[in-house]
């Protein structure tokens, strides 16, 4: 037996309200991100009990237009004519109800009816699992907004910061961890974050400070940025990537003052990642630079970078350069960790090729083609596949073939031609 797919989406919606208004002990993190749109849809901050459905809700959140309608003949829905608002007369009856009409697979993605459930022996679910896999609020767009909306209005100062960063929640981030091919050393730092996280007091018990200062270096086009914004999704902490253009100024002293708020701001807004690309732009070595006021600007780079700390501050800081060799030695020493960043090797080509050709039906041998690609970056690679997929759908097919991988082969190369010319 089932329902139709809208009729059980709304009695989702108007079980998990009864669930959590007589359950005080689940919380925000028990709710899918549906329910939470539904429920704070006037406006406020979280979640406030006790948490109704309207029809008007249902209408802008899911786009239902007659929800009263769709559940006009199902015994244990109420409806009030006064605010619209859909309720359930018992609660038992109409969780079999659920059940028998085809609700498990809503239930086994919905933390607050999985609470409910998990006593019913026949549906065999773990409320701790569901909650596990359950998108958390904190890495929303949605809470990062309320929790920079009320740093603003403890300090207006630091509203300027937000000119100097583009910030990013965990879930707005596109590039998954799933998506890249690490290296084995690449992926030995992201497990030693995630433990040195974990074990937060451990370190600061035993004065364990200097962890979680980052250097990714590599030529352009090897993973160095995507890594970093990767590591939000895993880590859960939204990054924070410095706008390396905003940051210098012709005023006198500004430069160090930028670099002091973004600082500052990543403390406030922790946990965080503090993303610096380019970090050869600001911290150029003080020996090869002249210039007074970059002097300066590097003195409070460095100034700053020892005063943050993922142990003390929960700020993990990713410098990221193409030109190690531009760096300030004091700043190259100040960084924890040097990732390195290489041209992929054969087997990793073939990885990468592979996950960007995921979704595509390919007509070519990876192994061959990845040994023919020697040189490429992951960039180069993905670059290629794009041209070839283009090439494919402009002959009206859908499978990119060995004379599509050609012309992204020679894309490539040429771009990469152009560049090296000298044109003076």
């Amino acid at each position: 037996m089932s329902g139709d797919a809208d009729s059980l989406n709304i009695m989702e919606i108007v079980l998990t309200a009864e669930i959590f208004n007589r359950h005080p002990e689940l919380d925000i993190n028990d709710l899918t991100p549906a329910c939470r749109e539904i429920f704070s849809s006037a406006g406020a901050p979280g979640i406030k009990r006790p948490v109704s459905v309207s029809e008007g809700m249902l209408r802008r959140s899911l786009g239902i237009l007659d929800a009263r309608e769709r559940l006009g003949s199902n015994p244990f829905v109420s409806y009030e004519e006064f605010g619209q608002r859909l309720k359930l007369t018992t609660l038992e009856p109409a969780a079999i109800w659920f059940l028998k009409h085809g609700g498990k697979p809503f239930i086994e993605k919905n933390p607050a009816l999985a609470f409910y459930f998990e006593r019913v022996d026949s549906v065999g679910i773990s409320y701790e699992a569901v909650k596990a896999s359950n998108p958390s609020f904190e890495d929303t767009k949605a809470y990062l907004d309320i929790k920079i909306s009320k740093l603003i209005a403890e300090d207006e100062k630091l509203r300027n910061a937000l000119d100097l960063v583009i910030i990013s929640a965990p879930d707005e981030v596109e590039q998954q961890m799933d998506d890249l091919v690490c290296t084995v050393d690449q992926t030995h730092i992201i497990e030693k974050m995630r433990h040195a996280i974990h074990h937060r007091d451990f370190l600061l018990r035993h004065r364990i400070h200097e962890v979680g200062k980052l250097l990714f270096v590599g030529p352009p086009g090897t993973g160095k940025t995507s890594l970093a914004l990767a590591m939000s999704r895993t880590l859960h902490m939204p990054v924070l990537e410095v706008r390396i253009s905003m940051i210098t100024s012709q005023y006198l002293g500004e430069t160090s003052k930028n670099i002091d708020r973004i600082f500052e701001f990543a403390k406030k807004i922790s946990p965080s990642i503090l993303f610096i690309d380019e970090f050869d732009f600001v911290a150029k070595s003080r020996v090869m630079d002249d210039h007074g006021a970059m002097k300066r600007a590097v003195n409070s780079l460095l100034k700053n970078i020892d005063r943050i700390s993922l142990v003390r501050n929960s700020v993990l800081l990713i410098g990221a350069t193409n030109h190690p060799q531009l760096l300030d030695e004091a700043a190259w020493r100040r960084f924890d960790e040097v990732v390195e960043f290489s041209l992929p090797d054969e087997e990793m080509r073939k990885e990468i090729l592979k996950k960007v050709t995921a979704s595509v039906d390919c007509s070519f041998d990876y192994q061959e083609l990845a040994a023919e690609t020697k040189g490429f970056s992951g960039a180069d690679l993905r670059l290629m596949i794009k041209e070839a997929l283009l090439s494919a759908i402009m002959d009206q097919r859908q499978e990119i073939n060995r004379n599509d991988i050609e012309k992204g082969i020679m894309m490539v190369k040429n771009r990469d031609a152009i560049r090296r010319m000298n044109w003076l």
